[in-house]
């Protein structure tokens, strides 16, 4: 697979790894985002070791400083395993 952009989420050298460890990312149902997006909206995020998967969770979990002061995420994030 060619990749030509540099924003994609997989590292071309290590696109044929396995990635066990993943996060689920969801909407609360009382989102008014899922309007848009659906009811059936998820993102998953797959990593090759736990510990990348735990530091990726916590930078997410993290408010980071894009959000306006009253700006409330809504995001559900989700530990998993395949």
């Amino acid at each position: 697979m060619d990749y030509c952009h540099q924003h994609n989420l997989v590292e071309p050298s290590t696109a044929g790894r396995a990635r066990p460890f993943g996060i689920r990312v969801t909407l609360p149902a009382t989102d008014t985002l899922r309007k848009v997006l659906g009811d059936n909206w998820e993102r998953l995020h797959w990593y090759p070791d736990e510990q990348q998967r735990d530091e990726a969770f916590e930078q997410m979990a993290t408010r980071h400083g894009y959000y306006r002061t009253t700006d409330a995420p809504t995001q559900v994030l989700e530990k998993i395993r395949r």
